[in-house]
C-alpha cells in the first residue's frame, strides 16, 4: 500500500512523525516470502516436564505475586546434556490476604536429562526444593570443583546450593555468607575482579510491607512506587567455599533501587565484566567495572538509565548482544510498555544509541507487556534474533509471545505466526530461559508462566535446512571454571561474530552457558579467536560446524603461546 502525499500530510497533522508514517508505509509494503523457517513446538508432555508455577493464591493481590520465578539450563551431572531447574512460588502464611490459598506443596524443580528427549524430576533425590517465594536463579562452578552450583534469590530468602559432585545438593548458604534477608530477585555468577573465582551479585528489589494497602481499586494493588526502593550486593568470593559482602567497598551498595532483571557483560571491551540492573520505574544501572574492585554507574552518561524520551520505565529483563555483528555489545531490556534497544557504536560516540524505533522492535511490541527475553540465533544465520514473552502486569491477563528475526540490515521482521503454535495461544508469561537440550545446535526454550504450567519448546528446522553452526564448552583453569567474562570471536569469510561467555540474562533466569555461533551455510569456522579472562588469547583455525566444540584454558604462558595458531576442528 501507497501512502499518498496527503496521506503522510494528514499523519503528520495528527502528530505521527514522517519517519514514523515512512515505516508504517514499508510495514504495508508487499515483502518476498520467506523461506521456511526453524519453528518451536510445544514437547512439554512428550518429554515428561509437568511443572505447574504458584504464586500463593488463585488471584493476585500483591506485587510479591506477580513478579513470577525463574529458570535455569544446567549441566549439574556432567553427562553433557542439560539438565533444567525450575523455580515457583509458595503459599506463605500471612504473606498476603490469600483468600484463596494455593501452592502449599509447591517447590522448585530439577529436571534430569535422559539424553533421550525426555527428563526425570529429580528435586527430591537432589535435595534442591527451595523454600518460600522463589524468584531468581543463577548458576555457576563458585568453587571450581567441576560441578555446576545454584543460587536462587527469593522474598527474604537466598539460598546457595553447593553440587557435591554425586547427584545430590547441600545447602551452604549460612557457612558460605551469601544470606540475603531481602526481596531479591535478578542474580548472577561473574567474576568481577578476574581472580579466577566467581564472584555473585544479588539485585534486591523493594522493601515490601504486606500490610500496606492503600490503592486505587483499578490498580488492583499497591505498585513499585509505594514501596521503597532497596539496594543490590555483591560478595566476593574469597576462594575457600566463603564469600564477604562488598556491596559498600565496591560502590554498588550506594545506589538503591528498584532491581528486577540482572545481566552480566563487557560492554566497552575492555575486558572486564560489567553489570546491567533494570531497575522498576526508575532510572536503571550500568555499573561499570573500574578494575580495582570498585563499580561506577554509568547508565546516564551512556544512554541507558531510561527510556526513549527520558522516561522511568518499566524495566523488566536485560540482555547483551551484538545485532548487528559490529564487535560491541548491544542491549535489550524488555519494559511493561515499549521495549528498549540500545545500539552500542563502540568508542565513538562513547554512549548507547536507542534504535527501538528504528529497527521496528518498538512498533512490532508496543502493545505487550514484556517480561522475560533472549537474544540469540534460533534460525542459524550468523545474526541474534529476539524472543520475548508476555502477560498481563497487575492482573492474569494472557498475551502473544513475539519472535523477532534479524534481517541482517539492523532491522527485524515479527515471524511469530510462522514459528508455531505457542505464538498462537496467549499465556500469562513471566520468564524464559534458552539453551540446546539436545545437542542439536537449535537453541531450545522453556517458559514459565505465571500459576501456570511450564512448557518447553523444541526448535525444530524444516526439511533439508541447511544452516551450520558451533557451539563452544569453556573449561577454565587460570580463570573460573565456566569461563564467564571470556570473549569468542568467530571469523568465517565476511560474517564475523563476538559472543561473550555470561551466566545470568534475560528476567530471572540463566541460559545455556556455553557460546554459541549460527553460521548460515559456512561448514567451517575459518577462524575462532578466545580471549580468556585471565587475560590469555588463543586462536584455532579451521574448525568444522555442527559440533559442541570443548575447549580447555591453557595452563601456562608457554601453552598459550602453542595454542595460538593450533589447527583442526579438535
Amino acid at each position: 500500500m501507497k501512502l499518498s502525499r496527503r496521506q503522510f500530510v494528514t499523519l503528520a497533522a495528527a502528530g505521527v512523525p514522517v519517519l514514523s508514517a515512512r515505516k508504517l508505509e514499508d510495514a504495508f509494503a508487499r515483502r518476498d516470502p520467506l523461506p521456511p523457517l526453524p519453528r518451536f513446538e510445544d514437547v512439554t508432555e512428550k518429554a515428561g516436564i509437568h511443572f505447574h508455577h504458584s504464586f500463593g493464591e488463585k488471584q493476585l493481590s500483591s506485587i510479591l505475586e506477580g513478579t513470577g520465578s525463574g529458570c535455569a539450563w544446567i549441566d549439574y551431572n556432567n553427562d553433557g546434556w542439560l539438565d533444567l531447574y525450575v523455580l515457583s512460588g509458595r503459599y506463605v502464611e500471612g504473606l498476603t490476604n490469600h483468600s484463596a490459598p494455593d501452592g502449599v506443596d509447591a517447590t522448585n524443580h530439577l529436571y534430569r536429562n535422559n539424553g533421550d528427549g525426555t527428563f526425570t524430576d529429580v528435586t527430591t533425590q537432589a535435595g534442591v526444593p527451595g523454600r518460600g517465594m522463589m524468584t531468581g536463579v543463577t548458576v555457576g562452578d563458585y568453587d571450581n570443583d567441576g560441578y555446576e552450583d545454584i543460587f536462587a534469590t527469593g522474598y527474604n530468602v537466598a539460598i546457595l546450593y553447593h553440587n557435591n559432585g554425586d547427584g545430590t545438593f547441600s545447602d551452604v548458604t549460612a557457612q558460605a555468607g551469601v544470606e540475603n534477608p531481602y526481596f531479591g530477585i535478578g542474580t548472577a555468577f561473574l567474576d568481577y575482579n578476574r581472580d579466577g573465582h566467581l564472584d555473585l551479585f544479588v539485585g534486591n528489589y523493594l522493601k515490601f510491607d504486606p500490610s500496606y494497602r492503600y490503592y486505587y481499586s483499578a490498580r488492583h494493588y499497591p505498585g513499585p512506587l509505594d514501596y521503597v526502593p532497596e539496594a543490590s550486593r555483591l560478595f566476593h568470593n574469597n576462594g575457600d567455599g566463603t564469600f564477604t559482602d562488598v556491596s559498600a567497598a565496591s560502590g554498588i551498595g550506594k545506589l538503591r533501587g528498584r532491581a528486577m532483571g540482572v545481566t552480566v557483560g563487557d560492554y566497552n571491551n575492555d575486558g572486564w565484566p560489567d553489570i546491567y540492573v533494570a531497575n522498576d520505574t526508575m532510572r536503571s544501572f550500568l555499573w561499570r567495572n573500574n578494575h580495582d574492585g570498585t563499580f561506577a554507574n554509568v547508565a546516564e552518561e551512556v544512554n541507558v538509565a531510561y527510556g526513549q524520551n527520558g522516561e522511568a520505565t518499566t524495566a523488566m529483563g536485560p540482555v547483551f548482544g551484538d545485532y548487528d555483528n559490529d564487535g560491541w555489545q548491544d542491549l535489550f531490556v524488555s519494559d511493561a510498555n515499549y521495549h528498549r534497544l540500545f545500539h552500542n557504536p563502540g568508542k565513538w560516540p562513547g554512549y548507547f544509541l536507542d534504535e527501538t524505533d528504528e529497527t521496528d522492535v518498538g512498533r512490532i511490541c508496543g502493545r505487550y507487556t514484556g517480561w522475560g527475553d533472549g537474544f540469540f540465533d534460533y534460525d542459524n544465520d550468523g545474526w541474534k534474533d529476539l524472543f520475548i514473552v508476555n502477560g498481563g502486569l497487575t492482573w492474569l491477563i494472557p498475551m502473544h509471545s513475539n519472535l523477532l528475526r534479524n534481517n541482517g540490515d539492523r532491522t527485524f521482521s515479527d515471524v511469530s505466526t510462522e514459528a508455531g503454535s505457542f505464538f498462537s495461544t496467549r499465556y500469562v508469561s513471566r520468564c524464559a530461559c534458552f539453551g540446546d537440550y539436545d545437542n542439536d545446535g537449535y537453541l531450545d526454550a522453556f517458559i514459565s508462566t505465571l500459576g501456570g504450567r511450564g512448557i518447553l519448546l523444541h526448535n525444530t528446522p524444516p526439511p533439508n535446512y541447511r544452516n551450520h553452526w558451533l557451539t563452544v564448552k569453556l573449561v577454565g583453569t587460570r580463570s573460573n571454571r565456566d569461563g564467564f567474562g571470556a570473549s569468542l570471536e568467530a571469523v568465517t569469510g565476511n560474517l564475523r561474530q563476538v559472543v561473550q561467555a555470561v551466566s545470568a540474562g534475560g528476567y530471572l533466569c540463566q541460559n545455556d552457558p556455553r557460546p554459541h555461533f549460527g553460521l548460515g551455510p559456512r561448514t567451517e569456522v575459518d577462524k575462532l579467536i578466545l580471549r580468556w579472562p585471565s587475560g590469555a588469547v588463543e586462536t584455532r583455525e579451521h574448525i568444522k560446524a555442527d559440533q559442541v566444540l570443548t575447549i580447555a584454558e591453557p595452563t601456562s604462558g608457554s601453552d598459550a603461546d602453542e595454542a595460538k595458531n593450533r589447527k583442526g576442528h579438535q
